[in-house]
């Protein structure tokens, strides 16, 4: 009433957004998602993959199918899914804890076409930007494994390799056989359920847009602004930035959308980008609460896990823009880039990056457990 024309604006950019970008970009991905739960394949990953989740992140091995959809498509499907094994049984309390909190991240998508190429005009920052965004939420992966380490749900904690095959067919055909609901039905539930959760959503991005408006016309955003800018000046940053980081608490495209328009050096807008694209604005906060508060999941552990997200993330994009920049000489320049290009950095850069990495987490692992184990006496 106080603002009618500044929140029907902000109610239509909201929606706006959900409608043109959201709702086609995560409703394939929500049907198909709800169709493998359906045919059992989760319970054939779960199995199949126990051997690589579970020394890695001490997740069952159905994990790697909510990492794998909640990397390609962003947050925040890796909630759903979570939500939905818990529901299930499928996992224990502290294991849906750990996987909402390294599984909801920005997409590549978001990343590559709306920052990189979209916002900043150069898509050779995209490579960049995911890179550190990834590795940063891997270690925090790494590290919860350790939270909840005493689970009374988990009964086996020994992973086998015997008859692995095998018993994964078995899984998958044991869950076919307790659903024996008709094809037809189980696609019309598979729609019914991913556009009822894409309302929800919806409802989220139109409801942040109008309260970051209404805050913005309050005067609220400024005073957050000065309390952040106090804190840039202490590292050196352009204090304009803290507007970026103040829109970014609420919503993460305001927010990087606003630190690419700010008028300063391109590696402090990379580091404010990060620190938003980890903490996910309290806009994702709020949708991934509204999914996992349907089952026992608690929230603090996916705060905090964001919080270090930014942290880490910013840490990663300082190293590949700092000592690790000569590697990006390699790269073709932005004005050169061709469809080649990406094609050859998505089938060979990448892979191979991701390879290395799991490689260093995998050693990084070890090195903890033994250090939990001898100085802690932690049964991990």
């Amino acid at each position: 009433m106080v603002f009618p024309k500044e929140v029907f604006e902000a109610s239509l950019r909201g929606l706006n957004t959900w409608w043109n970008i959201v709702f086609p970009a995560l409703l394939p991905f929500f049907i198909v998602s709800n169709l493998m739960m359906s045919f059992g394949i989760v319970h054939f990953l779960s199995v199949l993959l126990e051997p690589i989740m579970r020394p890695i992140f001490n997740v069952p091995g159905n994990g790697a199918f909510v990492m794998a959809m909640g990397y390609t498509s962003g947050f925040p499907i890796g909630a759903v899914l979570t939500t939905d094994l818990r529901k299930k049984s499928l996992c224990t309390r502290n294991e849906g804890e750990r996987l909402a909190c390294f599984t909801n991240n920005a997409s590549p998508l978001f990343m590559f076409g709306a920052v990189a190429i979209g916002m900043f005009q150069n898509p050779q920052l995209g490579t960049i930007i995911a890179i550190s965004h990834y590795t940063a939420n891997l270690c925090i992966g790494v590290l919860l494994r350790f939270h909840g380490y005493n689970d009374p749900e988990q009964t086996n904690h020994r992973v086998s390799t015997h008859r692995l095959i095998s018993r994964s067919i078995d899984a998958l055909l044991n869950a076919q056989r307790k659903n024996n609901t008709p094809l037809g039905q189980q696609l019309g539930d598979a729609v019914k359920k991913g556009v009822q959760t894409l309302s929800i959503i919806g409802g989220f991005i139109i409801l942040f847009s109008v309260i970051l408006e209404v805050l913005l016309q309050l005067g609220i955003i400024p005073i957050i602004s000065n309390a952040f800018g106090q804190i840039l000046l202490g590292f050196r940053f352009n204090e304009q930035l803290a507007q970026s980081l103040a829109a970014g608490l609420f919503e993460v495209t305001i927010g990087a959308k606003s630190a690419s328009e700010i008028n300063a050096p391109l590696y402090q807008q990379l580091i404010i980008v990060s620190v938003i694209l980890g903490w996910s604005g309290l806009s994702v906060h709020a949708q991934i609460a509204s999914f996992i508060g349907q089952t026992d999941l608690r929230l603090w552990p996916f705060i905090i896990s964001r919080l270090a997200h930014g942290i880490l993330a910013a840490c990663f994009i300082s190293l590949l823009i700092g000592p690790a920049q000569p590697v990006f000489r390699y790269f073709p320049q932005p004005n050169t880039i061709t469809s080649d290009h990406y094609t050859l950095l998505a089938a060979v850069a990448i892979p191979l990056f991701l390879s290395i990495v799991f490689i260093l987490l995998l050693i990084l692992t070890v090195v903890l457990t033994i250090l939990y184990k001898s100085v802690f006496g932690f049964k991990v």
